[in-house]
């Protein structure tokens, strides 16, 4: 392992070197890392070995200690070197030995300086200790730990710095047993430290990563010592990587800066008084009284008693809760009383004063519990006490009272008994949480009870109005509206008559009981009213139904049959009134038995306007549809306004119309089959005019003959020229297209007729007639194609010879 360069950074007086620091980043070229790079520094007691681990650990050359020349200072001040064979670079900072006695007791300054250095730049802090010194104060540097950790935090931005304790000189102790116990020493610096505001809560796992590692003598097992320290070495290549050694790369500062950084830290912590530690006696009381302290809290919590105790907390209530927890409570600091009796009062006090404080603050969680236990049983007791008494038919008042104080004087004697002495503790606000809890369930039962009473009383107003209703709008008359107040009123009577006598067990104001009653009337009109304007949506349905119902069926609802003898205005007539009818009761909502005219006014202005001259109409009766409201009828109670009237019976007459018409058509039709015969004056006109005609054709039958062959001749045409089915595009279309296919289709029908009429000699030449005959239909056929404009080409059609 290569030797590496080192400096001193800073010497035994303070003074930052910049000059060897400038000139040793050059030689190790760290300029040139930018942020790959970790930076590992070293602290413990004076002559620990500090220097001989990291020439072995890393292959730097610091000076090391003479074991035959005595014990003394070996390393003053801060050197630096760099690692010999680690990638990334890493820098190592050997830092003078504390506890030396060049510097004697008082002159501490430079050991807390140097250390909070080390911990403000290092991204690894190896703390170099005997495992002789576990559990020791000053040996193992806890109390200069805990002043840095507090100092270093006010000073910086402190980033996760890994914290290794390095456990020289290990003896048969295993490490998993040494471990723990420094960890919680550690633990116990972070806690008791005071920290700013904004990190009163964080826990030491955010800025340190604690590890802990053991080597075996040097001196007494060297082979063992460098295979351990072999091993130690592997962990700090790729240290900066996730996970590594010095994985927390937040705040690292570029390598190119790394020496100016290092001198404005250095210089703020020279400058700071703060750094001044207590006195040596106060600072060993304190530590000392704080280690009782957290003694007797782990005992507290180790505790059989209390952990059974808090056991059967999480189950339910517990019996005689205070008086058993008040006893351990006491035991425990009548303990830290008797081991800490010889150290400063005031330390003792205040430690003891921070003790009791932390116990209270661990069991009362418990404390709570166990309220929230015995409030949540009596809540329970409560609901299952008022539910039997309810279900019992006791009046809903004084059930609820009844089990409320019953269920809250129970609550009181748990609270009693769970109250410590050492802690007199308010249960007043889980008394009065109880008691919103109690009012919040009869609150809640009184609403649901009351829900299910009027949902009960609206239920059955539905199905009572409803159906009637409907059916009552269905059939529309003059005793349509008086039919449904009474209904309403019955109905309504009788569900009010129900609500009020099952309201008697409630305990309510007269107010609220007559709202309640009122709304229910209100919902049993508001049914009647919805109902009536589904109704009236429906009224152009309605009326085509009635109309057709009347015109249609006669007077023993017999379907109608058009014999020509109905009166078919009469009957029109009359089917309209009654739809007009039907429209003039679902105008309007009629439900306060108050006069209208409505009927009168659509009468005059639908049905009586048509019969008269339209000059002769009357401005007012046109006016009088004209509205958006009725004459004496509220905005709220209309349905159907006069314009929405006139404009349904517009769409009306003009739906049933068809009705009228083919009535009208059938009647006719019936008129004409039952006299089929032309009238007589034409029989006579036929006579007279043809019968020179009729006798020219007796005198010679050969027209006859001429006029049967003519027939033929057509009927052929039609079907090779397809003339229905060339018109369907149009007559222009169809005439184009005939005049074009009409000649090559006369010449087809004459050669076919030729042929048929020749007696054929030979079979060959059949074959070369028929051959030339298709040649020319097809050639005729295409010439048709190409003349006609927009239709189809005319196909070869066989020609019906039997024709």
């Amino acid at each position: 392992m290569d030797a590496a360069c080192s400096t001193q950074l800073i010497d035994g007086d303070g003074t930052f070197n910049v000059t060897g620091v400038d000139h040793f980043i050059k030689e190790v070229k760290l300029e040139e890392c930018g942020l790959s790079y970790a930076v590992v520094s070293i602290m413990g007691p004076q002559s620990s070995g500090k220097s001989t681990l990291l020439n072995h650990l890393f292959g730097t050359n610091f000076r090391e200690m003479d074991a035959f020349r005595g014990r003394s200072q070996t390393t003053k001040g801060i050197w630096i070197a760099r690692c010999a064979g680690i990638e990334p670079c890493t820098v190592v900072m050997d830092l003078e030995g504390t506890d030396g006695r060049e510097r004697g007791e008082d002159d501490t300054a430079f050991e807390k300086q140097s250390a909070l250095f080390a911990l403000a730049v290092s991204d690894i802090v190896l703390i170099n200790m005997w495992c002789h010194d576990i559990g020791r104060e000053q040996a193992a540097n806890k109390p200069l730990l805990k002043t840095v950790f507090q100092v270093m935090m006010r000073l910086f931005s402190p980033r996760k710095t890994t914290l290794m304790f390095v456990i020289r000189d290990k003896t048969r102790t295993p490490l998993e047993n040494l471990e723990p116990v420094l960890r919680e020493d550690i633990q116990k610096i972070w806690d008791s430290v005071p920290k700013p505001q904004a990190h009163k809560e964080t826990p030491l796992s955010d800025f340190f990563n604690v590890e802990v590692v053991a080597l075996s003598s040097y001196e007494e097992k060297e082979e063992q010592f460098k295979e351990q320290v072999y091993n130690l070495r592997q962990r700090f290549f790729h240290s900066v990587a996730p996970g590594g050694l010095a994985g927390d790369r937040r705040g690292v500062v570029p390598a190119n800066a790394f020496a100016f950084s290092a001198k404005q830290m250095w210089q703020v912590i020279k400058e700071n008084k703060d750094l001044d530690l207590p006195a040596h006696k106060v600072m060993v009381a304190t530590v000392r009284c704080e280690e009782i302290a957290n003694e007797k809290f782990a005992s507290f919590i180790a505790n059989e008693n209390w952990r059974e105790l808090e056991e059967a907390v999480q189950s339910g209530p517990v019996s005689g809760f205070g008086k058993k927890l008040s006893s351990i409570l006491q035991s425990c600091l009548s303990e830290y009383d008797t081991e800490a009796t010889y150290f400063e009062e005031g330390v003792r006090s205040s430690k003891k004063q921070q003790l009791q404080e932390k116990l209270l603050q661990l069991v009362q969680p418990t404390f709570q519990d166990l309220l929230g236990h015995l409030r949540s049983g009596a809540l329970d007791n409560f609901k299952d006490a008022f539910e039997k008494a309810l279900n019992a038919g006791e009046g809903f008042s004084s059930s609820a009272d009844s089990c409320a104080q019953s269920c809250i004087s129970k609550f009181d004697k748990g609270c009693e008994e769970a109250v410590m002495e050492q802690a007199k503790w308010d249960t007043s606000k889980t008394r009065e949480k109880l008691q919103r809890d109690i009012e919040a369930h009869i609150s809640s039962v009184r609403t649901e009870k009351l829900s299910e009473l009027t949902t009960l009383y609206q239920s059955k107003l539905n199905v009572a109005l409803s159906g009637p209703v409907e059916a009552l709008l269905d059939g529309a008359n003059d005793e349509t509206w008086p039919a449904i107040r009474k209904l309403l009123r019955r109905e309504a009577e009788l569900a009010v008559y129900g609500l009020s006598d099952a309201l008697s067990g409630f305990d309510m104001d007269k107010e609220t009981r007559n709202k309640m009653l009122t709304d229910l009337e209100n919902y049993a009109r508001g049914i009647v009213e919805t109902k009536a304007k589904e109704e009236a949506g429906r009224a152009l349905m309605r009326m085509k139904d009635r109309f057709a119902t009347i015109f249609s069926h006669d007077s023993d609802s017999m379907p109608r049959v058009w014999t020509g003898k109905e009166d078919i205005r009469e009957i029109t007539k009359m089917a309209r009134s009654a739809s007009l009818k039907l429209l003039s009761v679902m105008a309007v909502i009629r439900l306060d038995d108050e006069l209208d005219n409505i009927e009168k006014t659509l009468t005059l202005a639908l049905v009586n306007s048509t019969s008269n001259n339209a000059t002769n109409r009357s401005i007012s009766t046109i006016d009088s549809l004209a509205s958006s409201t009725w004459e004496q009828v509220a905005p709220e109670k209309t349905l159907i306004t006069p314009v929405q009237c006139k404009s349904l019976w517009r769409q009306f007459k003009n739906e049933t119309e068809y009705t009228v018409t083919q009535a009208i058509s059938a009647q006719e039709a019936n008129k004409r089959n039952n006299n089929w015969l032309p009238p007589p004056w034409a029989m006579l006109a036929l006579v007279v005019l043809g019968f020179n005609e009729f006798m020219t054709l007796l005198r010679n039958p050969l027209w006859l003959l001429v006029l049967f062959v003519g027939y033929l001749v057509s009927k052929a045409l039609w079907v090779q020229l397809n003339i229905s089915e060339e018109f369907r595009n149009g007559a222009l279309p169809g005439l184009l297209s005939l005049s074009t296919k009409f000649l090559p289709t006369v010449m087809n029908l004459l050669k076919k007729l030729a042929e048929e009429g020749q007696v054929p000699s030979t079979n060959t030449n059949q074959t070369a007639m028929s051959s030339s005959a298709q040649s020319e239909v097809t050639t005729n056929g295409e010439s048709s194609s190409s003349s006609s404009s927009g239709s189809s080409p005319a196909k070869p059609v066989p020609i019906d010879t039997s024709a």
